[in-house]
Protein backbone atom coordinates (compact mmCIF):
# COMPACT_ATOMS: atom_id res chain seq x y z
CA UNK A 1 0.00 0.00 0.00
CA UNK A 2 1.24 3.49 -0.81
CA UNK A 3 2.24 5.85 1.98
CA UNK A 4 -0.45 8.21 3.20
CA UNK A 5 -0.02 11.55 1.44
CA UNK A 6 -1.66 14.95 1.79
CA UNK A 7 -3.95 15.82 -1.12
CA UNK A 8 -2.60 18.98 -2.71
CA UNK A 9 -3.87 21.41 -5.32
CA UNK A 10 -2.30 19.47 -8.19
CA UNK A 11 -3.16 15.97 -6.88
CA UNK A 12 -4.60 13.71 -9.57
CA UNK A 13 -6.32 10.70 -7.99
CA UNK A 14 -7.21 7.44 -9.77
CA UNK A 15 -10.36 7.33 -11.91
CA UNK A 16 -11.68 5.99 -15.19
CA UNK A 17 -11.35 9.07 -17.39
CA UNK A 18 -12.81 9.20 -20.86
CA UNK A 19 -12.80 11.97 -23.46
CA UNK A 20 -16.39 12.31 -24.71
CA UNK A 21 -18.25 14.25 -27.38
CA UNK A 22 -21.65 15.70 -26.62
CA UNK A 23 -23.92 16.20 -29.60
CA UNK A 24 -26.48 18.98 -29.43
CA UNK A 25 -29.91 19.04 -31.02
CA UNK A 26 -28.80 21.92 -33.24
CA UNK A 27 -25.92 19.93 -34.68
CA UNK A 28 -22.81 20.85 -32.66
CA UNK A 29 -20.11 18.63 -31.16
CA UNK A 30 -19.00 19.68 -27.68
CA UNK A 31 -15.71 18.62 -26.09
CA UNK A 32 -16.11 16.86 -22.75
CA UNK A 33 -14.69 14.44 -20.21
CA UNK A 34 -16.37 11.83 -18.03
CA UNK A 35 -14.55 10.81 -14.85
CA UNK A 36 -15.81 7.72 -13.00
CA UNK A 37 -14.75 5.87 -9.85
CA UNK A 38 -11.99 3.43 -10.74
CA UNK A 39 -13.43 0.14 -9.53
CA UNK A 40 -17.02 0.69 -8.44
CA UNK A 41 -20.24 2.33 -9.54
CA UNK A 42 -20.87 6.00 -8.69
CA UNK A 43 -23.35 7.00 -6.00
CA UNK A 44 -24.06 10.36 -7.66
CA UNK A 45 -23.28 12.28 -10.83
CA UNK A 46 -22.34 15.92 -11.37
CA UNK A 47 -22.91 17.70 -14.66
CA UNK A 48 -20.72 20.80 -14.48
CA UNK A 49 -21.69 24.04 -16.23
CA UNK A 50 -18.73 26.41 -16.36
CA UNK A 51 -18.42 30.19 -15.93
CA UNK A 52 -18.71 32.77 -18.71
CA UNK A 53 -16.47 31.68 -21.61
CA UNK A 54 -15.99 35.20 -22.91
CA UNK A 55 -14.22 36.02 -19.62
CA UNK A 56 -12.14 32.89 -19.12
CA UNK A 57 -14.68 30.27 -17.98
CA UNK A 58 -14.22 26.71 -19.28
CA UNK A 59 -14.42 23.05 -18.28
CA UNK A 60 -10.86 23.31 -16.91
CA UNK A 61 -11.61 26.22 -14.54
CA UNK A 62 -9.90 25.33 -11.28
CA UNK A 63 -12.82 24.17 -9.11
CA UNK A 64 -14.11 21.93 -11.89
CA UNK A 65 -10.68 20.57 -12.70
CA UNK A 66 -10.24 19.60 -9.05
CA UNK A 67 -13.71 18.06 -8.94
CA UNK A 68 -12.82 15.75 -11.83
CA UNK A 69 -9.41 14.95 -10.35
CA UNK A 70 -10.68 14.10 -6.86
CA UNK A 71 -14.36 13.31 -6.46
CA UNK A 72 -14.45 9.94 -8.28
CA UNK A 73 -11.82 8.59 -5.86
CA UNK A 74 -12.75 10.45 -2.68
CA UNK A 75 -16.56 10.37 -2.89
CA UNK A 76 -17.55 7.78 -5.55
CA UNK A 77 -19.03 10.59 -7.62
CA UNK A 78 -19.04 10.67 -11.44
CA UNK A 79 -18.07 14.03 -12.95
CA UNK A 80 -19.13 15.14 -16.43
CA UNK A 81 -17.56 18.41 -17.51
CA UNK A 82 -17.57 19.97 -20.98
CA UNK A 83 -16.87 23.13 -22.92
CA UNK A 84 -20.05 24.89 -23.97
CA UNK A 85 -20.42 26.05 -27.56
CA UNK A 86 -17.44 28.01 -28.82
CA UNK A 87 -15.44 27.46 -25.62
CA UNK A 88 -11.80 26.31 -25.67
CA UNK A 89 -9.56 24.85 -22.97
CA UNK A 90 -6.67 22.42 -22.67
CA UNK A 91 -9.15 19.64 -23.52
CA UNK A 92 -10.03 21.17 -26.88
CA UNK A 93 -12.54 23.54 -28.46
CA UNK A 94 -16.25 22.92 -28.85
CA UNK A 95 -18.00 23.77 -32.09
CA UNK A 96 -20.24 26.79 -32.47
CA UNK A 97 -20.13 30.23 -30.92
CA UNK A 98 -21.09 31.72 -27.57
CA UNK A 99 -24.80 32.56 -27.72
CA UNK A 100 -25.41 34.71 -24.64
CA UNK A 101 -27.33 31.98 -22.72
CA UNK A 102 -29.72 31.22 -25.60
CA UNK A 103 -28.27 28.42 -27.75
CA UNK A 104 -26.59 27.06 -24.62
CA UNK A 105 -29.94 25.47 -23.74
CA UNK A 106 -29.03 22.75 -26.24
CA UNK A 107 -25.66 22.26 -24.53
CA UNK A 108 -27.30 21.64 -21.15
CA UNK A 109 -29.79 19.23 -22.70
CA UNK A 110 -27.02 17.34 -24.51
CA UNK A 111 -25.05 16.87 -21.28
CA UNK A 112 -28.05 15.59 -19.34
CA UNK A 113 -29.04 13.30 -22.20
CA UNK A 114 -25.51 11.88 -22.34
CA UNK A 115 -25.50 11.18 -18.60
CA UNK A 116 -28.87 9.48 -18.81
CA UNK A 117 -27.81 7.40 -21.82
CA UNK A 118 -24.81 6.19 -19.85
CA UNK A 119 -27.08 5.21 -16.96
CA UNK A 120 -25.37 7.49 -14.46
CA UNK A 121 -27.27 7.75 -11.15
CA UNK A 122 -28.51 10.59 -8.95
CA UNK A 123 -27.82 13.35 -11.46
CA UNK A 124 -27.17 16.87 -10.15
CA UNK A 125 -26.41 19.93 -12.24
CA UNK A 126 -23.66 22.12 -10.77
CA UNK A 127 -23.36 25.62 -12.19
CA UNK A 128 -20.69 28.21 -11.46
CA UNK A 129 -21.32 31.89 -12.19
CA UNK A 130 -22.71 32.00 -15.77
CA UNK A 131 -23.26 28.26 -15.43
CA UNK A 132 -25.74 28.89 -12.61
CA UNK A 133 -27.91 30.92 -14.97
CA UNK A 134 -27.85 28.05 -17.47
CA UNK A 135 -28.78 25.63 -14.70
CA UNK A 136 -31.70 27.75 -13.53
CA UNK A 137 -32.95 28.50 -17.04
CA UNK A 138 -32.56 25.03 -18.57
CA UNK A 139 -32.07 22.51 -15.77
CA UNK A 140 -35.66 21.26 -15.63
CA UNK A 141 -34.76 18.00 -17.36
CA UNK A 142 -36.76 15.05 -15.97
CA UNK A 143 -33.72 13.04 -14.86
CA UNK A 144 -32.16 15.83 -12.79
CA UNK A 145 -32.26 15.41 -8.99
CA UNK A 146 -31.47 19.03 -8.17
CA UNK A 147 -29.09 21.97 -8.58
CA UNK A 148 -25.98 23.22 -6.82
CA UNK A 149 -25.10 26.81 -7.67
CA UNK A 150 -21.66 28.35 -7.08
CA UNK A 151 -21.48 32.17 -6.98
CA UNK A 152 -24.85 32.71 -8.69
CA UNK A 153 -24.99 36.23 -10.19
CA UNK A 154 -28.58 35.84 -11.46
CA UNK A 155 -27.72 38.01 -14.46
CA UNK A 156 -29.63 36.03 -17.06
CA UNK A 157 -32.22 34.36 -14.79
CA UNK A 158 -35.56 36.11 -14.52
CA UNK A 159 -37.83 36.16 -11.46
CA UNK A 160 -40.33 34.13 -13.47
CA UNK A 161 -37.69 31.45 -14.07
CA UNK A 162 -36.92 31.37 -10.35
CA UNK A 163 -40.61 31.01 -9.50
CA UNK A 164 -40.82 28.05 -11.86
CA UNK A 165 -38.40 26.22 -9.56
CA UNK A 166 -40.75 26.92 -6.67
CA UNK A 167 -43.45 25.03 -8.52
CA UNK A 168 -40.96 22.35 -9.57
CA UNK A 169 -39.94 21.57 -5.99
CA UNK A 170 -36.55 20.00 -6.67
CA UNK A 171 -33.79 20.98 -4.21
CA UNK A 172 -31.42 23.86 -4.88
CA UNK A 173 -28.31 24.71 -2.88
CA UNK A 174 -26.74 28.10 -3.64
CA UNK A 175 -23.20 28.47 -2.31
CA UNK A 176 -22.60 32.21 -2.08
CA UNK A 177 -19.26 33.84 -1.20
CA UNK A 178 -19.28 36.49 1.51
CA UNK A 179 -17.39 38.96 -0.69
CA UNK A 180 -18.97 38.17 -4.05
CA UNK A 181 -18.76 41.01 -6.58
CA UNK A 182 -22.22 40.31 -8.00
CA UNK A 183 -24.58 38.78 -5.42
CA UNK A 184 -23.73 38.65 -1.73
CA UNK A 185 -25.46 36.23 0.70
CA UNK A 186 -28.17 38.60 1.97
CA UNK A 187 -29.03 39.65 -1.58
CA UNK A 188 -29.09 36.02 -2.64
CA UNK A 189 -31.49 35.12 0.17
CA UNK A 190 -33.79 37.90 -1.01
CA UNK A 191 -33.70 36.82 -4.65
CA UNK A 192 -34.15 33.13 -3.81
CA UNK A 193 -36.98 33.84 -1.34
CA UNK A 194 -39.45 33.00 -4.13
CA UNK A 195 -38.07 29.43 -4.12
CA UNK A 196 -38.94 27.97 -0.68
CA UNK A 197 -36.74 24.90 -1.12
CA UNK A 198 -33.67 26.92 -2.12
CA UNK A 199 -30.92 26.80 0.51
CA UNK A 200 -28.43 29.68 0.53
CA UNK A 201 -25.09 28.70 2.08
CA UNK A 202 -22.89 31.69 2.86
CA UNK A 203 -19.15 31.00 2.62
CA UNK A 204 -17.19 33.15 5.03
CA UNK A 205 -14.29 34.94 3.39
CA UNK A 206 -15.26 33.64 -0.05
CA UNK A 207 -14.93 35.50 -3.33
CA UNK A 208 -16.54 34.90 -6.71
CA UNK A 209 -13.66 32.86 -8.13
CA UNK A 210 -13.07 30.66 -5.04
CA UNK A 211 -9.30 31.01 -5.32
CA UNK A 212 -7.82 29.08 -2.39
CA UNK A 213 -11.25 27.72 -1.41
CA UNK A 214 -11.87 24.97 -3.95
CA UNK A 215 -11.64 22.29 -1.25
CA UNK A 216 -14.33 23.98 0.86
CA UNK A 217 -16.57 24.31 -2.19
CA UNK A 218 -16.17 20.64 -3.11
CA UNK A 219 -17.07 19.71 0.47
CA UNK A 220 -20.27 21.75 0.26
CA UNK A 221 -21.21 20.12 -3.06
CA UNK A 222 -20.63 16.59 -1.77
CA UNK A 223 -22.45 17.40 1.46
CA UNK A 224 -25.59 18.01 -0.63
CA UNK A 225 -25.42 15.34 -3.33
CA UNK A 226 -23.84 12.48 -1.35
CA UNK A 227 -23.91 13.47 2.33
CA UNK A 228 -22.60 10.11 3.49
CA UNK A 229 -19.33 10.91 1.64
CA UNK A 230 -18.78 14.29 3.35
CA UNK A 231 -16.54 15.78 4.55
CA UNK A 232 -13.93 14.79 2.01
CA UNK A 233 -10.67 13.32 3.31
CA UNK A 234 -7.55 15.45 3.05
CA UNK A 235 -5.13 12.53 2.68
CA UNK A 236 -4.85 9.57 0.31
CA UNK A 237 -3.13 6.23 0.81
CA UNK A 238 -3.28 4.96 -2.77
CA UNK A 239 -1.64 5.85 -6.09
CA UNK A 240 -1.53 9.58 -6.76
CA UNK A 241 -0.11 11.54 -9.66
CA UNK A 242 0.63 15.21 -10.13
CA UNK A 243 -1.81 16.76 -12.56
CA UNK A 244 -0.57 19.04 -15.32
CA UNK A 245 -1.53 22.64 -14.61
CA UNK A 246 1.23 24.17 -16.74
CA UNK A 247 -1.24 25.20 -19.44
CA UNK A 248 -2.70 27.78 -17.04
CA UNK A 249 0.37 29.28 -15.42
CA UNK A 250 0.66 31.98 -18.07
CA UNK A 251 -3.08 32.32 -18.60
CA UNK A 252 -4.28 33.81 -15.38
CA UNK A 253 -7.54 34.98 -16.93
CA UNK A 254 -8.34 31.44 -18.03
CA UNK A 255 -7.26 29.92 -14.73
CA UNK A 256 -8.57 32.41 -12.19
CA UNK A 257 -9.57 35.49 -14.11
CA UNK A 258 -12.72 37.58 -14.14
CA UNK A 259 -15.60 35.34 -15.16
CA UNK A 260 -18.02 38.22 -15.51
CA UNK A 261 -17.86 41.83 -16.53
CA UNK A 262 -17.74 44.04 -13.46
CA UNK A 263 -21.21 45.23 -12.41
CA UNK A 264 -22.07 48.76 -13.37
CA UNK A 265 -22.10 51.22 -10.46
CA UNK A 266 -25.04 53.52 -9.96
CA UNK A 267 -24.09 57.05 -10.84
Amino acid sequence: MADVAVIRSSSLLPARREAVTLQTADGLDLVGELSLPLDREPVATLVLLHPLPTHGGMMDSHVYRKAAWRLPALADIAVLRFNSRGTESQQGKSEGEFDDAEGERFDVAAAVEFAEFRGLPNLWIVGWSFGTDLALKYGHEPGVSGLVLLSPPLRYTTDEELKRWSEDGRPIRAIVPEHDDYLKPDEARERFSVVPQAEVVAMEGGKHLWVGQAEEVLDKIVERVAPERAPLPTTWDGPMEKGDTSAYKNKTVAAYGGFLPKPEKDS
